[in-house]
């Protein structure tokens, strides 16, 4: 290594890659929900357990950092989350952990967060992830906005109400009528049910068994939330509770979820080192920040900037995988950029409308989708994870393929597997 005046070597920032990611099912929150009853901090337990034993070559001692997220840290999600998971998992205490927010995109937080320590030499491997259970947190529960939101109107009081940013979003793109939303929702529930068919769903999902009062244990290995036989006949008649006449209804949106999710992210040449496979590889993350009371926007100048620190355009992206809070916010994102509504790049296995949304664990569900499609696709050289975040966010991260033969980090034996 070269070194220069004082002494210390000269840093390079190293290739980040993603070596494995997996969930939890889905479920529905509430008392009737699959999880009612278990604990958040257990779901994430359970991931963290099977991302270790997938990946035997992985001595635990060597995992540099935790970070799990959550949006409402309290209770089984407080705790400093990344540090008692990594205790409850059976980690060895030497290896440190801590806790995320930034809503919905904690997971993706995570691991952009961690990533750059990785780049910077700091952590050589690392588990990022996120969990929410929200029928143990309803969101927003036992938070204090502070009185000055409302008094300076430093907000629109509907920022506070993700459905009502939904219903502005409508507004703005008066040409994304119900009628679109619905038929992007009814083909999310499609591309699910056939991605569950073909069996790209079930490799990255580890079963968690859960007790209810009654009725003993059940082990749950597929995701609660799915209704693959919606209709667009089904969605015209269900309310709008946003706003009379509205166009947002629970069959355009997202649900409320229970649910976590694991990454296991090294430089690239520590995974050649120990052998762990190479599904993806970072180019370039950014946040950005948008107007609270449309907060579903915020992915467009995050992809803008994501793309321009990569030296991309959006030409270049072959698949797209955009977490589907609201059908409108997605359709926002795919007018913007001149993209169809039914383009075959986007959401390929479906989305949050049929899968579900457990907020901050949702990113690394889209990261995971991402790797199944490159593997399965070595034709697609780039691939975006992106998210709206509450209070007028976006975030997204570009991928590389490794299995596409342009691919410009370095091949490793597990890429090529």
């Amino acid at each position: 290594m070269s070194h220069h005046g004082s002494g210390a070597p000269l840093r390079t920032i190293r290739d980040v890659v993603f070596v494995d990611g997996l969930r939890t099912p889905f479920g529905r929150a509430g008392e009737k929900g699959i999880y009612a009853g278990t604990r958040a901090d257990d779901l994430i337990v359970k991931c963290l357990r099977e991302l270790l034993r997938r990946n035997p070559s992985l001595p635990p001692e060597k995992v540099d950092e935790v970070a799990i997220a959550a949006t409402t840290q309290t209770g089984d999600q407080g705790l400093t989350l990344g540090r008692t998971a990594a205790l409850l998992a059976g980690l060895p205490r030497t290896v440190p952990g801590f806790a995320v927010d930034r809503m919905c995109a904690g997971a993706l937080t995570a691991v952009t967060s961690t990533a750059g320590g990785i780049g910077f030499g700091a952590y050589d491997v690392v588990i990022a992830g996120g969990v929410e259970h929200m029928g143990n947190h309803p969101m927003g529960s036992g938070a204090d906005p502070n009185p000055r939101f409302m008094s300076e109107r430093l907000v629109d009081p509907a920022a506070l109400n993700m459905g009502n940013t939904a219903e502005n979003l409508h507004d703005r793109f008066p040409s994304i009528t119900k009628e679109r939303a619905d038929a992007y929702a009814v083909a999310s529930q499609q591309k699910l049910a056939a991605a569950y068919s073909a069996g790209r769903i079930q490799p990255d999902l580890v079963p968690v068994a859960a007790r209810k009062p009654g009725q003993g244990w059940t082990v749950h290995s597929v995701d609660e939330p799915p209704r693959p036989d919606t209709t667009m006949g089904d969605l015209a008649s269900l309310r709008t509770p946003f706003r009379a006449h509205g166009r947002v209804t629970a069959g355009n949106a997202a649900g409320l979820n229970d649910g976590a999710t694991a990454a296991l992210l090294a430089s690239a040449d520590t995974a050649m080192a120990m052998g762990l496979p190479v599904r993806m590889r970072l180019v370039s993350y950014a946040y950005a920040g948008v107007a609270p009371e449309v907060m579903g926007i915020g992915p467009v100048p995050a992809t803008e900037k994501a793309l321009r620190n990569a030296g991309l355009s959006i030409g270049d992206i072959g698949l797209f995988e955009i977490n589907e809070a609201f059908a409108v916010q997605v359709l926002s994102f795919l007018e913007h950029f001149g993209i169809d509504d039914d383009d075959p790049r986007v959401n390929r296995y479906g989305g949050a409308i049929a899968v579900g949304h457990p907020l901050a664990s949702s990113g690394v569900r889209l990261m995971i989708q991402l790797a199944r499609q490159f593997e399965e696709d070595p034709s697609v050289r780039y691939g975006i994870t992106t998210m709206c975040v509450g209070l007028g966010m976006g975030a997204t991260v570009i991928w590389e393929n490794p299995h596409h033969p342009a691919y410009s980090g370095t091949a490793t034996e597990g890429a090529m597997a």
